[in-house]
This record gives C-alpha cells, sequence and structure tokens, in this order.
C-alpha cells in the first residue's frame, strides 16, 4: 500500500475533517470513518509526540472509506500536526483503484477553498 499528500490543509485535523465532510457531501461522495488515532490511542502512554498528554499535543490521523457509484471505495488518510494537515489517497498494490472515484474525491476537495490556508502539495 502506498500514499503520499496530494493536499495540505492549514487547519489541525479536526477543523479539516469538518470541510471535508462538508465538500464530500455537497459532491454526493459517501464516506465511513474507519479509524481515528485519538481514539486509539486513549489510555496509551506509547505515543512519541512531545507534547502528547498535554493541550499542545494535536497529532491525529483519520481513515476514512469513500464511496461512489462502485462498490469498492477509495481510502483518504487525514494526518495532522502541528495545525497543519495533510490528506493522501490509498493506492492499492494491486492497483485496484477507481480513478474515477478518485478524480470526484480530487475534484470535491480541490475545486472549491474556502480558506486562504488551503494549498495543493506541489
Amino acid at each position: 500500500m502506498r500514499f503520499s499528500p496530494f493536499l495540505s490543509v492549514s487547519h489541525p485535523c479536526d477543523e479539516a475533517m469538518g470541510w471535508i465532510h462538508q465538500r464530500l457531501t455537497e459532491a454526493n461522495l459517501r464516506f465511513v470513518q474507519t479509524f481515528d488515532l485519538h481514539e486509539a490511542r486513549s489510555g496509551s502512554s506509547g505515543c512519541t509526540c512531545p507534547y502528547h498528554g498535554t493541550e499542545a499535543c494535536d497529532c491525529q490521523m483519520v481513515v476514512l472509506l469513500i464511496y461512489g457509484l462502485a462498490h469498492e471505495p477509495v481510502t483518504l488518510v487525514l494526518h495532522g500536526s502541528d495545525g497543519q494537515t495533510w490528506l493522501s489517497l490509498v493506492d492499492t498494490p494491486d492497483g485496484r483503484s477507481n480513478a474515477g472515484l478518485i478524480q470526484a474525491i480530487q475534484q470535491a476537495l480541490e475545486t472549491s477553498i474556502p480558506e486562504p490556508g488551503i494549498h495543493e502539495e506541489k
């Protein structure tokens, strides 16, 4: 499995998630959240973040399965730290990613940028 960021948002992951929810819904894409790092590490002391356990820690990772018309979803990963969030689409090793759905997701998230802090990764 391979993924690399295609979009960077100058907001913490939780704020970016609200914007993503709105954009995907407006594009008629359904999604299911399958992982939330905050929930997964609750009660754990194994985080290497220097701010973990304090108010300054904003490390977050969220995994969404996004569905279009096809039965197979595309996986979107949000990784946030230090007030910045990076969005990545997962490329499966078998190459069976739905190119049309990937394009719809990218268009939904890149076409209407609500704030000046959101920009494409180069």
